[in-house]
This record gives structure tokens, sequence and C-alpha cells, in this order.
């Protein structure tokens, strides 16, 4: 493609008698892969030094750097990964001089996972969620999940707490009653860090729900992220 663009470029100069003369299609052809190549790599060095060993045109060093600088220059600002890295930099798996990034992009999202959460079934009454979830746990927030393992939403204590204590109200008043949506809820599939990051910070949450294959899978707490983020930026700097 390169050498096409370079080849109709060199034609059409002289064509048009631009320069007063005419100009080699050949040079000008093989300006053209040097710029292309140095764009789509992110690689000038070697996009100058491959096509001239290739042709031996060790003569056109000065265009073949214009062309390159100009390219990659130009491919940088538009577009920051080159072919190779793009993928990479569209899921956000790329490790970069970014160091926070970096980090972020080398933690193991299951590492921080908790799971000794109680789930609730949105039907169970009062009663059953005291003696079977909060006096058996140490959190202050349930899962709601149906049957088949969907989360439907999450029960705070403290909104349990206000009833918690009167007896008269344990059959009437039911779990879906006490439920309410997360602020955020994390995907394991296609949540990366930066992105569960990003959730915390806006929802402002200490703790929040993660899924995984559509089905409830665990919590990720705040404290236990970054707890982990600063071993791994330690482990990272030394």
């Amino acid at each position: 493609m390169g050498a096409v663009m370079g080849h109709v470029l060199g034609k059409f100069i002289n064509q048009l008698n631009l320069f007063g003369g005419q100009v080699s299609v050949t040079q000008f052809t093989l300006v053209g892969m040097c710029g292309l190549m140095a764009g789509v790599l992110h690689a000038p060095l070697t996009a100058i030094f491959l096509i001239a060993e290739l042709t031996g045109g060790y003569e056109l060093f000065i265009p073949l750097m214009i062309s390159a600088a100009m390219a990659y220059t130009i491919t940088k600002y538009v577009h920051p990964h080159s072919v190779y890295t793009m993928e990479l930099g569209r899921r956000g798996e790329l490790i970069t001089h970014d160091k926070d990034q970096a980090v972020l992009t080398l933690m193991d999202i299951e590492s921080v996972i908790e799971t000794n959460f109680i789930a609730l079934s949105p039907g169970q009454d009062l009663g059953h969620m005291v003696q079977d979830a909060i006096v058996k746990s140490n959190r202050n927030i349930f899962p709601v999940v149906d049957p088949e393992g969907v989360l439907l939403g999450i029960v705070l204590l403290d909104d349990v707490r206000p009833v918690m204590f009167q007896r008269s109200l344990y059959h009437e008043i039911k779990v879906r009653d006490l439920m309410q949506n997360p602020p955020a809820i994390i995907d394991v599939d296609r949540d990366k860090m930066t992105e569960i990051m990003q959730k915390f910070q806006e929802s402002a949450a200490w703790n929040l729900p993660l899924v995984k294959d559509g089905k409830y899978h665990g919590f990720i707490s705040k404290s236990k992220l970054l707890t982990a983020y600063r071993r791994k930026l330690i482990h990272f700097n030394f």
C-alpha cells in the first residue's frame, strides 16, 4: 500500500509537472513504503533501515528519514498504539510507562474477590434473615439472589437494624422489602482493574458485588483492592 501510494504520488507530480521537471517514481515508491511502515508499526528506525537494506537505496536516507518522521508523528498523535499493540490497548492490558496503569494491568482480579458473604433470597422473611444470616455473619452487607444465582440486589445491615429486634415484624417483613440496588456492579468477564477502580471512585462505595457469567460471584472491597494495589506497586518499584 505504501509503495502504491508513493508510486501514484510520483506519477501525479510528473503528470502535472509540479517541480518543473520529472521526479523519480521509483524513489517515491520506496519513500512511500517507508512512511507507511513507520506509521503502522510505530517503528521509524526499523522502516528506514529495512527499506534501505532491501532496496539498496542508501542515497535516500534523508527522504526516508523525513517520511518516517512525519508518518510516525502523525499516527502517534492520531492513534497511540501500533498495529501490534492495538488490541491489547483496546482491552486495557497493555503495559505502558504510566506506572499506575501498569500496576493496575498486572493485578489479578481473582486475588481480591471475597466470597464469605451470606446470600439471601427475596422471599425470605425477617426472622430467617436474622437467624440464618445476620447472627452468623460478620459482614454488614448481604447479597440477594434468585434460585438461579442471579444477583437481584443487596441488603445493608443499617437498614435492618431498626426492625431487627421487633419480633412482631419477623413474619411480615420480607427481604425484598429491605433490598436495594447496589451502587455499581462489577462484571469479572468484562471489567478491567482500571474500570473497577473507576466504579469505586464514582460510587463512593466500600464494597461492590461481582458477577461472573451473569451470576453472583462475590464482593470486592475497596480496602482489600487498595492493599493489593500498594503491594503490587512496592513490588513493581523494587
